[in-house]
């Protein structure tokens, strides 16, 4: 819900997802931010599901940063955005040590950011 708030605030409706594939295959995240907040969310073909699942669990988890791998999420959130994405949900936490927001031409969602800050404006409130 703190990612569907932070794409709303920043005036988006289509957004692509990358994450595990899990997250991304299954209907637990896509349908909740469909269902619950109007949002269409767009997941990378087979093939570049594969590949971000593959670069998470064979580096990311392990500490390792790859500029190859950094290259492939740059073409494949590219085909995300060809396809109509306006904005792209990290979602999943390692996801964040390879892509910065600042490294591609659409807004980015970093849920391990956004549910950081949530807690901390809960904790101050």
């Amino acid at each position: 819900d703190a990612t569907a708030g932070a794409i709303a605030a920043a005036g988006l409706s289509r957004v692509g997802l990358l994450g595990t594939r899990f997250t991304m295959e299954e209907d637990f995240y896509r349908e909740r931010l469909a269902a619950m907040h109007g949002l269409e969310v767009l997941i990378p073909d087979e093939d570049d599901r594969k590949t971000v699942n593959d670069v998470i669990y064979g580096e990311l988890v392990a500490g390792e940063i790859n500029d190859s791998s950094r290259e492939q999420f740059r073409a494949i959130i590219q085909r995300l955005a060809d396809r109509g994405a306006r904005g792209v949900i990290l979602g999943c936490t390692e996801i964040g040590l390879l892509i910065r927001g600042d490294e591609i031409p659409l807004p980015v969602f970093d849920t391990t950011l956004i549910h950081a800050q949530a807690a901390v404006e809960l904790a101050l409130a």
